[in-house]
C-alpha cells in the first residue's frame, strides 16, 4: 500500500508510475479520487481538531461559571452542540479513511526508476548461464510417463485437470528437490527453515497483496474466509505482521516448503500441458526483511541464491528484468528466472525474485526500531522462488534424456535419491 504522502505531496510520481505500468488510463479515475479523499480527510481531520478545542474551552468556561456559581447552561449546550459536531465529523473521517484505503488496496506499486517502462516486450535478459541441449528430446510429460514418475490421467480423475501425480521414483525426486533446496538455503545461505500453516486468513493475505486484487485467483474455504496460500510467501512474510523488528535482527532471512494452490483463472488454454501449468505445485520460498537503504544489494542477493539451485541443478537458465508492465501487482522490481526447455522449445519461469519496499510491510504492519532508538519505520520486504518444482522437473526430464529412455541425475541430486540414473 502506498504512503499517504505519495496522495498528499506527489501524486505526479504515483501518476507516472501507473503510467509506466501501462495503467493510468484504467486508473486515473482512482487516483483523482484518492487524491479528492486525502484532501478531505485532512479538511475534517482539522475540523475535528478545532472543534475539540472549542470543545475544552467550553468546558473550562462552565467549571469557572460554576464555581462562581453563575449560570453556565449555555456554555453547556454549546458544549453539547460541539460533541454532536465532532461524532459527526468523525463519522465523516472513518468513511473517508476507508473509501481511501479501498483505493490504495487496488493501486499497483510504483516500480523503481530503472525499470524500463512498457510491457513483456521491454523486458531485457541479464545474464545467461549453462549450454542448451542441442540432441534430440521429448517432452517431459512423455518421458514422465514412459518411466512411470508421473501421472496425469489418474490426478486428473482425483482432482481434475492441473493436479498431479507423483509416483514411485518420481515421489522421491519431488522429496529430493525439497530437501536439496532446503539444505543449501538453510545451510549454506543463511536461512532460518520454517514449517509453515497453508491455510491462512484474510488478514495475511491482504498483507502480502494477494487480496483484495486477486480474490478470484485464490482457493478459498467454503463458509470460513480462510484461504489455501498461493505461495510460502504469505505466511513466512505474516511471520511479523503487526510487529516490530529490532534492527539488530535485520537483514532477517526465512525459508520454506509448501504445497501452493492456484486457481489460474483466465489461463485456460495456455501452457497447459504436462507440468507447465498447474493448480496444485510444490516449491520452496525464500523471504528476506532489510532495512530500507539495504533492499538493492538485498534484491541481489536473494536472486543469487535461487540461481544457485539451479546451476546446482546443472540447467541452463536465464535472468530477466521484468519491465513496469509486466513486474507483479506488489513488486517494485522483479527479476525472473527462467530455465530453458528442450522438449517444449521454451524459456520456463521458475522463480520470480522481487523486492517490494515497504509496500508489503506498510499493509501488514511490519517496522523496524533503528539502532539509535529513533521512531520505528517500515522494513522493505524481499521473497523469491528458490525454486518452484514443476517447469524444474520439466527441465531436468527434457535436458538429461538418453537415448535409451532413461535420465541422467544431475551430481547434486544423487546423495538424495540413492541413483545416478532414472530408469
Amino acid at each position: 500500500m502506498h504512503d499517504l504522502r505519495i496522495i498528499r505531496e506527489q501524486i505526479e510520481l504515483l501518476r507516472d508510475g501507473m503510467r509506466r505500468r501501462g495503467k493510468l488510463d484504467s486508473l486515473a479515475q482512482a487516483i483523482d479520487r484518492a487524491e479528492q479523499l486525502e484532501g478531505e480527510r485532512r479538511t475534517t481531520i482539522q475540523a475535528v481538531e478545532e472543534r475539540k478545542s472549542a470543545r475544552n474551552a467550553a468546558t473550562r468556561e462552565v467549571a469557572q461559571l460554576k464555581k462562581a456559581g453563575q449560570d453556565a447552561s449555555t456554555q453547556q449546550q454549546r458544549s453539547r452542540d460541539l460533541g454532536e459536531e465532532i461524532a459527526r465529523l468523525e463519522s465523516d473521517l472513518a468513511a473517508a479513511e476507508g473509501a481511501l484505503t479501498q483505493i490504495l488496496m487496488e493501486l499497483p506499486n510504483i516500480t523503481l526508476d530503472d525499470v524500463p517502462a512498457g510491457g513483456e516486450e521491454a523486458n531485457s535478459v541479464i545474464r545467461e548461464w549453462g549450454t542448451r541441449r542441442t540432441a534430440a528430446t521429448k517432452p517431459h510429460w512423455e518421458i514422465g510417463e514412459a518411466l512411470g514418475l508421473i501421472d496425469f490421467q489418474r490426478g486428473a480423475k482425483i482432482s481434475g485437470s492441473g493436479f498431479i501425480v507423483f509416483r514411485s521414483a518420481g515421489a522421491r525426486l519431488v522429496r529430493a528437490l525439497i530437501n536439496l533446496m532446503l539444505d543449501v538455503h538453510s545451510r549454506e545461505h543463511g536461512y532460518e527453515e520454517t514449517w509453515v500453516p497453508i491455510v491462512v486468513n484474510r488478514a495475511a493475505m491482504t498483507g502480502t497483496a494477494q487480496l483484495p486484487k486477486f480474490e478470484e485467483d485464490m482457493y478459498g474455504l467454503k463458509d470460513e474466509d480462510m484461504f489455501l496460500i498461493p505461495t510460502a510467501e504469505v505466511p513466512l512474510t505474516n511471520l511479523y505482521r503487526e510487529e516490530i523488528i529490532p534492527a539488530s535482527e535485520l537483514p532477517k532471512a526465512l525459508t520454506a516448503y509448501s504445497p501452493c494452490f492456484r486457481r489460474e483463472a483466465g489461463s485456460h488454454g495456455k501452457d497447459t500441458r504436462g507440468l507447465l501449468r498447474v493448480h496444485e505445485f510444490d516449491k520452496v520460498e525464500i523471504v528476506r526483511f532489510c532495512a530500507p537503504d539495504d533492499s538493492r544489494a538485498q534484491l541481489e542477493l536473494l536472486t543469487s541464491h535461487a540461481e544457485k539451485i539451479v546451476q546446482r541443478l546443472e540447467l541452463p537458465y536465464r535472468v530477466v528484468l521484468l519491465a513496469a508492465g509486466d513486474t507483479g501487482f506488489g513488486s517494485a522490481r522483479t527479476y525472473d528466472l527462467e530455465v530453458f526447455s528442450p522438449g517444449v522449445d521454451k524459456w520456463l519461469e521458475v522463480s520470480s525474485c522481487s523486492t517490494f519496499g515497504d509496500f508489503q510491510a506498510r499493509r501488514a504492519g511490519i517496522r523496524f526500531r533503528p539502532a539509535d532508538g529513533g521512531k520505528p519505520q517500515f522494513v522493505h520486504t524481499l521473497n523469491g522462488s528458490g525454486l518452484a518444482l514443476p517447469r524444474i522437473i520439466a527441465a531436468l526430464l527434457e535436458h538429461n534424456l538418453n537415448e535409451d529412455g532413461s535420465v541422467n541425475v544431475p551430481q547434486a541430486l544423487r546423495p538424495y535419491l540413492g541413483v545416478d540414473r532414472l530408469t
